[in-house]
């Protein structure tokens, strides 16, 4: 019988990866988590060494401090200062604030959810990287691949922006230098924006000077965009206390349009909060990676959450909702109480935020890049590391280049939703890979070839043979009487707490119990996620004829609550606690927790419209391409040998006796 291998990877899982029949087993195999073990044992951070890695670690410089100067540098855009106004008038009225509450909440789950995988497995990549531990190869690419294209085109997007800004503050598009003001192009009519491409290639050479350098540059430019914030909350605020609030004074009460209005403005506004997953992508870089990474991520987005919900009440209360400036709200809401100079402020506010976000968004993608071109899914060039600046420079210079050229000739506007796709598909896997973890952890793990003498002396003393890539118990009597002189060889994998276990026959009939938990939790998430799938889809679809739709929201919704009561009821797997590096942050409220997080994501993703998935899907389909004919081929679990868990520190351990 296969020892512990779980039903996706018996059969020789984990022989060739690529080549004919192997392309499912190449999707779902997956890699081994970031321990203690396996970095003392090799030379990457965080990774076993399946290939000779020829570059430096990335500095350990971030406490903090830093990481909350790039989360809310990241997450705190100049499209806040134009939301306002839009929410304000479509969707909220002045229950606006409400609206940014909720958001913040839905927002905080996901939060959650990266708090406990970054503290867990802290290495470059975030949700590429917890994807392929937890899921598989063929989900992290694809989750890899669309985080490529939301950080290149969010950038682009960003950089695009500063052009009218800088308008403004010059007094008109007509004032601005000739090197800096967007030109036509006769004949083409494309629209180029230099000054777009200044600032892209700026943040590109900060970024590779150092990652302490570029934050504290970041920090400074997020202190004086928050600083124009305060100055909107306090001068805002003796406005509104002097003129009575007529915002509030309206027959229509505080919800015009309904709680419906309410819940549609949080949809809409919930897309300003998407940034401080990069600060967990810069998990490798962190000095006290359990402690300060959930830090950086809790008050980056307490802090956002805290500014948006003071500006936007003090904004709906200066003037009546329905008067409100679409275009530039804030100041015209300070100009008709006469203080027409603090356009002047906030248009500085809007320059440094657009900055601080753009750094922010470039920050990121040279790591999702490194950490793929670590396990083999893209060429090695991406993965260097300069030994002088400890930061990936050559994927940084990639990025800063792509996105620079995107800024100059595209006008990137109407790519806008694309960006939100690898952000909302990112936070559902994050959810999906914390349920995983959670109750089905993966019970054989990857070892390179390297390891084959260890894993064979291991094997050996078991009475097991290591054959085709997985090792199988010869005679499983012999392993029942082993487990009494060691707690090594045990199906529940945190049973080495719990070393002997009186008779064998309760033995065997634990293992099948154990089995059976985890076949059960591992269907149940999968019809949990199907549930929402069919939930989201028929209450979005309003084409749908109204029986056929109430019939289908209610087959999701069943599934969906049976899967979450199931899960509630079921027990938690006991080697989640020794997954990856244990003592950080561990999320509350599982399974509800990111189970509503699933729910949040997904609604959000099916609302974005046909048209941005039908791009989108162009993207994914490229990347299909590239993973098929690249990817696989090159992954470094192309040729691992996979063994249970139980047995991992024993290798290590004769591994190392080895080499001695």
């Amino acid at each position: 019988m296969a020892f512990v291998a779980s039903d996706s990877q018996k059969n020789g899982y984990g022989g060739s990866g690529g080549g004919g029949g192997g392309l499912l087993k190449g999707l779902i195999r997956r890699k081994l988590v970031d321990s203690a073990e396996s970095k003392s044992s090799s030379s990457a951070s965080g990774e076993p060494s399946y290939h000779h890695h020829h570059h430096h670690q990335l500095a350990k410089a971030l406490t903090v401090p830093h990481l909350i100067a790039i989360g809310v540098g990241s997450t705190i855009g100049a499209g806040v200062y134009i939301l306002v106004g839009t929410v304000a008038r479509e969707h909220s009225g002045p229950a606006l604030t409400f609206s940014f509450l909720i958001a913040g909440i839905a927002a905080a789950l996901s939060a959650f959810c990266y708090a406990e995988l970054a503290s867990r497995c802290p290495s470059a990549g975030s949700a590429y990287h917890y994807s392929y531990i937890c899921v598989g190869e063929g989900v992290a690419w694809l989750i890899g691949w669309a985080l490529i294209l939301e950080y290149t085109i969010g950038g682009s997007a960003v950089a695009r922006g500063i052009s009218p800004n800088l308008a403004l503050l010059f007094g008109g598009a007509d004032r601005l230098p000739v090197f800096l003001a967007r030109q036509t192009i006769p004949g083409l009519n494309i629209v180029v924006d230099p000054s777009a491409t200044i600032l892209v290639f700026v943040a590109t050479g900060l970024l590779c000077v150092g990652i302490r350098e570029s934050t504290l540059v970041q920090g400074i430019v997020t202190c004086a965009n928050i600083c124009a914030m305060i100055f909107v909350i306090v001068v805002g605020g003796y406005l509104g206390f002097k003129t009575g609030w007529p915002g509030y004074e309206l027959p229509l009460g505080y919800f015009p349009f309904g709680v419906d209005g309410m819940l549609a403005g949080a949809s809409t506004v919930f897309f300003s909060y998407i940034g401080f997953d990069s600060v967990a992508s810069t998990a490798e870089e962190v000095k006290n990676p359990q402690r300060d990474l959930p830090m950086g991520i809790g008050f980056a987005l307490s802090i956002c959450c805290m500014l948006y919900m003071l500006v936007s009440a003090v904004i709906v209360g200066l003037v009546p909702y329905y008067s409100m400036d679409p275009d530039t709200p804030i100041s015209s809401a300070f100009a008709t109480h006469g203080i027409n100079w603090a356009a002047y402020i906030i248009t500085v506010g809007a320059c440094t935020a657009l900055c601080s976000t753009l750094m922010g968004s470039m920050l990121p993608q040279p790591r999702i890049l490194m950490a793929m071109a670590r396990d083999g899914l893209l060429p090695s060039f991406f993965s260097d590391v300069s030994k002088r600046t400890q930061v990936p420079v050559k994927s940084t210079v990639v990025t800063g280049l792509l996105s620079g050229t995107l800024a100059f000739f595209m006008d990137v506007d109407q790519l806008a939703g694309m960006v939100s796709v690898g952000t909302l598909l990112a936070f559902t896997m994050v959810a999906i890979s914390v349920l995983i973890l959670r109750y089905v952890p993966p019970d054989v793990v990857p070892f390179p070839p390297s390891f084959q003498d260890a894993i064979d002396s291991v094997a050996v003393q078991y009475g097991c043979s290591s054959n085709n890539g997985i090792i199988e118990v010869e005679n499983p009597k012999v392993h029942i009487s082993s487990c009494e002189s060691t707690p090594l060889l045990v199906c529940k994998q945190g049973a080495a707490e719990h070393p002997l276990l009186e008779k064998s026959d309760a033995k065997c009939c634990f293992v099948v119990n154990e089995e059976n938990r985890r076949k059960i939790a591992g269907w149940t998430i999968m019809f949990t996620c199907v549930g929402v799938l069919v939930l989201t889809y028929a209450a979005s679809n309003l084409g749908l004829p109204s029986y056929l739709r109430y019939t289908t929201c209610g087959i999701g919704g069943v599934l969906l609550l049976s899967g979450l009561v199931v899960l509630t009821f079921i027990d938690q797997d006991e080697a989640r606690h020794n997954f990856g590096h244990s003592g950080g942050f561990i999320c509350p409220f599982v399974p509800l927790l990111p189970i509503a997080c699933i729910l949040i994501n997904a609604y959000l993703l099916i609302n974005l419209g046909s048209a941005t998935w039908i791009r989108v899907s162009v993207w994914l389909f490229i990347g299909m391409v590239v993973y098929l004919f690249y990817g696989r081929m090159h992954s470094t679990l192309r040729d691992a040998v996979y063994v249970p868990v139980a047995h991992v520190d024993q290798i290590y351990q004769s591994s190392a006796g080895l080499l001695a």
